[in-house]
């Protein structure tokens, strides 16, 4: 009978501790405690069943921007279930991590994380709460890649003649692409997008006139940097007289 309180007293929560030794061998039944019940996370369990405790962990679905400097920048990390404020770190593909200068809570929803990654290359984003629950992206969302930086000086690039071969380059370390962003060239010279180079016969000016153009260079990860230049079609004076 001691034994048989000592399991009541267990249920009932008058007994915090019972051990093997005050439980009869088969004295216990799964019909004698169908009845019964433990609080488990604040959830009921019967005694005799079983309960599961699962883990909340984050999720992350995007970040913006994708493609970063090296200098300091401020990365958007959307997902879920982040917990106020989680460690952010990004992981290389040589396997080197690089926590996060400063991490911002914004909501379970929404953090943003300072980088400053001195080494060109894709990381994966990796998220971990105060509790320990953690996940890492499943690719390498973060770009860290140099803009364009332009070589050729920013101004004029010339003089020609009215009529005659135009003929120049311009170049940007990292550029994949070039184009004229605002401005224009002169009659008949155009640029190729792929070289930077700038040539043509010009159509033939009547006047003496600078043309003014702004050229975006653009790198395989979309980063793009702007420069101005100039072009000016000179024109002689026809029939001028000689004097000896």
């Amino acid at each position: 009978m001691t034994k048989a309180r000592d399991l009541a007293n267990f249920v009932s929560g008058t007994n915090s501790a019972i051990t093997t030794t005050q439980i009869d061998d088969d004295a216990v039944t799964n019909a004698k405690i169908a009845n019964e019940s433990i609080t488990i996370n604040g959830s009921a369990v019967n005694l005799g069943g079983s309960v599961t405790v699962g883990e909340t962990k984050p999720t992350i679905s995007s970040i913006s921007p994708s493609v970063i400097e090296n200098t300091q920048t401020s990365v958007t990390i959307a997902g879920t279930n982040f917990v106020s404020v989680p460690t952010v770190e990004a992981i290389g593909s040589t396997g080197a991590i690089v926590r996060a200068d400063e991490v911002s809570f914004s909501s379970s929803t929404s953090i943003v994380a300072k980088f400053t990654l001195p080494v060109d290359g894709t990381y994966f984003v990796r998220v971990e709460n105060n509790d320990g629950n953690a996940v890492r992206s499943s690719s390498a969302l973060l770009t860290v890649s140099d803009a364009p930086a332009w070589t050729t000086s920013a101004g004029s690039l010339g003089s020609n003649a009215a009529g005659s071969s135009v003929s120049y380059t311009v170049a940007a370390t990292n550029a994949t692409s070039f184009a004229v962003q605002s401005g224009s060239l002169p009659g008949s010279v155009s640029l190729n997008t792929s070289t930077g180079a700038i040539t043509g016969t010009e159509s033939g000016a009547t006047s003496e006139t600078t043309y003014s153009f702004t050229i975006r260079a653009t790198d395989a990860q979309g980063q793009t940097a702007d420069r101005a230049f100039s072009i000016t079609i000179t024109v002689g004076i026809n029939n001028s007289g000689q004097f000896n």
